[in-house]
This record gives structure tokens, C-alpha cells and sequence, in this order.
């Protein structure tokens, strides 16, 4: 098992609230902002699908849509590390967990009004 060093030396109770406030306010920014980037980003894709099949029916481009499904695919796989041990990343995140919640939140509003 692994275990977590999280340091808790001098957090007081007005600590964890401006970190979580912080991170929830960091959050709801780039939460709104990733909605509006995601949402440009599916619009293009979308067109770019449309014209590939709008050129293929033309007999202008020949396209292999098992290749873009394949890629699609492997692009949202989540990787996992060997021994079953978590991301790096992962313990990172857990020992800031007062920031992470509140930027969690934050996101997740941000996202969601965006």
C-alpha cells in the first residue's frame, strides 16, 4: 500500500478556506473558458468530418475512417502505470487536496455556466 505524505504542519482552519476559496475561484475561470474552447474545438472537428465526407462522396479524397475511429479511441484511453501504482500526477494532486477540491468545484460550476 502506498502511503501518502501530506503535510498538515500549520494549516489552520483559515488557510484551508483561502486555499479552497483560491482554487474554486482558479477553477471556475478556466472551467467557463475549457466549455467555450471545447465547444470551438467540436465545431471544428465537426466541420472538418463533414468536409472529409463531402470530398470522399466527390471522389476527391479517399478517407479511412477505421483509422480515425482507432485514434479516437486511443486518444481517450486512460493510462494506468505498472504495479497497478497510481499516476504521479495523482499523488500530487492528493497532497494539495484543499486547493484541488476547491478548484474542483470551481471547474465543475465554471463548466457547467459556461
Amino acid at each position: 500500500m502506498v502511503e501518502f505524505a501530506l503535510q498538515l504542519d500549520g494549516f489552520g482552519l483559515q488557510q484551508v478556506g483561502l486555499e479552497f476559496g483560491a482554487g474554486g475561484l482558479i477553477g471556475g475561470l478556466i472551467g467557463f473558458a475549457a466549455k467555450k474552447v471545447a465547444k470551438l474545438i467540436a465545431v471544428i472537428v465537426g466541420l472538418e468530418l463533414a468536409l472529409f465526407k463531402f470530398l470522399e462522396t466527390r471522389g476527391i479524397l479517399e478517407v479511412n475512417w477505421q483509422a480515425i475511429g482507432g485514434a479516437a479511441e486511443n486518444a481517450t484511453a486512460a493510462g494506468t502505470t505498472a504495479a497497478g501504482q497510481p499516476p504521479s500526477w495523482l499523488l500530487s494532486l492528493l497532497s494539495a487536496l484543499p486547493v484541488s477540491a476547491g478548484f474542483t468545484g470551481g471547474f465543475l460550476v465554471g463548466f457547467k455556466k459556461g
